[in-house]
């Protein structure tokens, strides 16, 4: 999880904040209750939510790419591996139904 969340902050987000005229979700907030004295402020942070759904949305699409290219790889084994004659066995039970056919 950790290594995936570094490489979404640190390699994906840094260019794409960039294309998008360096916008940084994470500071956006909604002031609930200003602080008033040690109190902290009442804030929610949608600023993070969007973020962290940003985060889960590149994840999500790099791993639906990643399945998609190994099923396609697995595909392409299995077709090569097809057995290009028929069995013995199947060619004379084929025989067999078309003869009770007839």
């Amino acid at each position: 999880g950790k290594i995936v969340s570094s490489f979404v902050k640190d390699i994906i987000m840094p260019p794409l904040g960039f294309l998008i005229g360096g916008v940084d979700f994470t500071d956006l907030k909604l002031v609930l209750k200003a602080a008033e004295g040690e109190a902290a402020a009442v804030t929610l942070k949608y600023g993070e939510f969007l973020q962290t759904l940003f985060d889960f949305i590149i994840v999500a699409f790099a791993i639906f790419v990643a399945i998609k290219a190994m099923n396609s790889l697995k595909k392409s084994t299995e077709e090569d591996e097809a057995p290009s004659e028929i069995p013995k066995d199947v060619a004379l039970l084929t025989e067999i139904r078309d003869l009770l056919k007839k």
